[in-house]
């Protein structure tokens, strides 16, 4: 039974940071895609950050580049996702999610949300 579990969020004024949290059990970790989705009400879910687990290879949405960074902690199954510079337009809820990589060996890439098979419940992050 995989269960992803986030936590962190919160309410921060403008300028601020937040550092969410996600812990996984009953998934294979290692070698796989962990990633960190938002959603606004109203609109489809969005990429904000990725990474590839067995290589460490990120990305990033446009929109966060240089003031988000996404960590992964292989020991306790965990992924980060260290948020400054907040601004009024991050707020959403936060998804984090596990999914399966693509290309070849050494080259190993994360994709979008259909991508990824496995969620969590979501943090809220609210800017102000």
């Amino acid at each position: 039974h995989v269960q992803l579990v986030e936590s962190g969020g919160g309410s921060v004024q403008a300028g601020g940071a937040l550092n969410l949290s996600c812990e996984v059990s009953g998934y294979t970790f290692n070698r796989n895609c962990m990633g960190w989705f938002r959603q606004r009400p109203g609109e489809e879910r969005e990429k904000v950050a990725t990474v590839y687990t067995g290589g460490g290879t990120t990305d990033y949405a446009d929109s966060v580049k240089g003031r988000f960074t996404i960590s992964q902690d292989k020991v306790k199954e965990a992924v980060y996702l260290q948020m400054n510079s907040l601004k009024l337009e991050d707020a959403a809820m936060y998804y984090c999610a596990a999914g399966r990589p693509y290309g070849r060996f050494g080259h190993r890439k994360c994709g979008g949300p259909d991508d990824f098979d496995y969620w969590g419940q979501g943090t809220q992050v609210t800017v102000s």
